[in-house]
């Protein structure tokens, strides 16, 4: 190779190499598998991701170099200029036929009852690189299989040690949780202490296996991959909106992977998107029409319901009426809700359902700088958020930013979890976080970087003191230019805000406080997804409700005058717009239930009974076509009372429980992240109030009175007691103060 370049038209951190003779440009460093994948040339491989570290422990990858004795690893072998290189060869294909031989030496031929049948890698290369009869005749190994949860399935004996699993719990998830044991033929892969994964990311490792160690254990034995059909679809229980396909068969989803998205998900999906699904097979789905008579419930025709639901709204207009939708409402029922709030002439209509202190008015909007750019900042302060749980691939992509370098600060109620090492935390009561902001020493912290971030997470923004700590953020923001990223509360909370679901008389809050006569409710479990449950179950309960829902759940028959029967997104063409303000479409990919129709299609029918205007469209396409967003500015709700005495209050999501369908995932219910209620305090605080780790508290709030089991910890701020939302067990205390004791 000369040392005069081959192309001085090159920039001057490219290279030109050739490969099976077709000249191209490769980036300086770059690997040889990396500027073939660019260039369409494959290359066989297993241990190699483009995502992960270069382990070179497979040689699949091996190609002839010129001027290079022996076959070299694609995976590893830095370009150069003027290199040349022959991926099919004799030399080449010779070495990677021997290498697929080794593979299968060990391999049980088990494919007719392998789930990764049909879609292996091993399975496919070895169509091309394997030989027709094995010349290994001696017993082959077998390797004890081990419990890795409710989530991941494993054969181990299967496993061809190319260690991608280790390479991605360490890198992406950072929980360490894998590792090689034992040497040479004996090497084994697995957990070292035999517990199940406890990353929020665990089923990535299936994605990454190329064989069938590992594979979905709930999909288990459900289908063979040619039997699905794959639909594009959305993540609907965070923010982000994460890509991916439901693969269906007859109509019946049996699992979800991810869909490539770099700007989104990359290749990645949480455990909580990957599983949900089960969660549309609840027993208690609501499959009819239903209406309530003398406090009975029977289903009923549509045209019955829809009558019946009709007279309600009619009885009940004007600042009578209060609508409620969930915030993963899509942007098409949203629109539509907006519309028929407007003909009915009621403002109270309102999304943010989860949200205490709306005293400032605020409504979702997009991150300053695109989720993607997380991984580049310098700078993260994380301001009232367990990242890990609730946007578990934006804290992954703040780990990637920790790993090249960034200063990852948290100020928190709660020192929580993190799988990065923080480089000044600030663990204070609900209450004192937005003083915290003001802090000299955090401000310059973040004025030392050039791209510094601060994330607003769920404590921030639904406690009682969540206009204080929005103000103090954006107040940090400018002082130190750090981009704010207020996490939006819903995965289409910026979607609705959007387009008019927003109140221009009482917000949520405020009409179910002072109590309508009548209220419609959109895709809402009333026992567990609003801020304060008992005061909306009371406001419901003594009012007419038309609940527009997924479920028939105990919670909503208690409240409801009609239940009219609703499809979940996986089930209904829709739009979400994500935290960075972009729309993005999930396809139908699941059967609707029983008689359950599209909620975009039941609103509509409930206009025309109503004879609303702009309900005259016939199709999806003639509603979009009407949809336009628009810019409504809510009416400032009313600040909630401080309270004084007893401990503050930190409620964070359960990262399983976050809505009706995660909580009805069985896989999900049974991950050792999802914890049983409980109320954790500060060792101080116990100590006062005469309590000690595994007794059970009193604990009593405005709202009525909780009894849970206590852990004591130091990771709790003094004067707090943290607890987990989504649980029927924690729902009396919301938010504010309590009065604790021995139960």
């Amino acid at each position: 190779m000369s040392a005069q370049p081959v192309n001085p038209n090159l920039p001057p951190d490219h290279v030109t190499v050739f490969i099976d003779g077709v000249e191209m440009a490769a980036p300086k460093g770059s690997m040889i598998i990396q500027a073939a994948d660019k260039a369409g040339i494959p290359i066989p491989r297993f241990c190699y991701h483009d995502k992960l570290s270069i382990a070179a422990n497979c040689r699949m990858c091996l190609v002839e170099v010129e001027k290079m004795p022996k076959p070299a690893p694609a995976c590893a072998t830095p370009v150069m200029d003027g290199m040349k290189i022959v991926t099919r060869s004799d030399k080449a294909l010779k070495s990677q036929r021997n290498v697929m031989e080794f593979l299968l030496v060990n391999h049980p031929l088990d494919c007719p009852i392998c789930d990764q049948g049909g879609e292996c890698e091993l399975q496919d290369l070895s169509m091309g690189y394997g030989r027709s009869v094995s010349r290994f005749a001696e017993r082959k190994r077998v390797v004890p299989d081990e419990d890795m949860g409710p989530l991941v399935a494993t054969e181990m004996t299967r496993c061809i040690q190319c260690t991608r699993c280790v390479r991605f719990t360490a890198e992406v998830a950072g929980t360490y949780e894998l590792g090689g044991m034992y040497r040479g033929e004996n090497l084994q892969i697995g957990t070292f202490d035999g517990k199940p994964l406890t990353t929020e990311l665990s089923g990535n490792v299936i994605d990454v296996c190329p064989v069938g160690a590992l594979t979905n254990k709930v999909f288990q034995f459900q289908a063979r991959p040619w039997e699905l059909t794959a639909r594009e679809s959305l993540g609907y229980h965070d923010a982000l909106g994460s890509n991916l396909f439901l693969h269906v068969r007859r109509g019946d989803v049996l699992r979800a992977v991810p869909r490539d998205n770099e700007a989104v998900n990359e290749c990645w999906l949480s455990d909580r998107d990957r599983y949900s699904h089960q969660g549309l097979y609840a027993e208690d789905r609501a499959v009819a029409p239903m209406v309530k008579d003398n406090g009975e419930w029977r289903e009923t025709t549509w045209e019955d319901a829809l009558a019946r639901a009709a007279k309600i709204l009619r009885d009940n207009g004007a600042d009578a009426l209060g609508v409620l939708a969930h915030p993963t409402t899509s942007n098409e029922e949203g629109a539509l809700l907006a519309r028929l709030a407007q003909a009915l002439g009621t403002g109270n209509l309102d999304h943010r359902i989860g949200q205490h202190d709306l005293s400032d008015a605020a409504v979702a909007q997009p991150f300053a700088a695109p989720v993607a750019e997380l991984s580049q900042a310098d700078v993260v302060v994380i301001v009232g958020s367990n990242l890990r749980h609730e946007l578990p691939l934006a804290h992954q992509r703040v780990r990637k930013a920790w790993t090249r370098g960034a200063k990852v600060h948290a100020v928190n109620p709660v020192d929580f979890d993190f799988t990065f090492e923080l480089a000044g935390k600030r663990i204070a009561a609900p209450s004192q976080l937005a003083a915290a902001l003001g802090d000299s020493a955090l401000r310059e912290a973040a004025q030392a970087g050039n791209r510094a971030v601060i994330v607003l997470g769920a404590l921030a923004e639904n406690g009682p003191h969540a206009a204080a700590i929005r103000a103090a953020a954006a107040d940090f923001a400018a002082a130190t230019g750090a981009a704010l990223c207020r996490i939006p509360q819903g995965a289409n909370a910026v979607g609705l805000s959007r387009h008019g679901v927003l109140p221009t008389a009482r917000d949520a809050q405020g009409m179910l406080s002072d109590a309508r006569g009548a209220y419609m409710i959109y895709g809402i479990e009333p026992g567990l997804d609003f801020a304060d449950t008992a005061a909306a179950l009371k406001a419901l309960g003594q009012a007419q409700v038309v609940a527009f829902s997924h479920y028939a759940c105990r919670s909503t028959r208690a409240v409801a005058d009609v239940i009219l029967p609703i499809g979940l997104l996986p089930e209904i063409d829709a739009t979400l717009t994500n935290l960075d303000g972009n729309d993005q479409r999930a396809s139908a990919g699941g059967k609707l239930p029983g008689q359950a129709r599209a909620g975009w299609r039941v609103l509509r029918a409930l206009g025309g009974e109503l004879g609303a205007p702009g309900f005259d469209f016939t199709d999806l396409a003639g509603l979009r076509a009407s949809v336009q967003p628009q810019t409504v500015q809510p009416s400032a709700g009313r600040a909630p009372a401080a309270g004084e005495g007893g401990l503050e209050v930190a409620a964070s999501i359960a990262i399983y429980r976050s809505d009706a369908v995660v909580r009805r995932a069985a896989a999900l219910q049974a991950h050792p992240l999802n914890r049983e209620p409980r109320a954790v305090l500060n060792p101080a605080d116990a100590q006062s109030l005469g309590l000690e780790d595994g007794a059970v508290g009193k604990f009593a709030a405005a709202a009525g009175t909780a009894t849970l089991p206590v852990a004591v910890s130091d990771k709790v701020a003094a004067g707090t007691v943290w607890i987990e939302t989504g649980h029927g067990a924690t729902a009396p205390l919301g938010a504010g103060r309590v009065q604790a004791g021995r139960a």
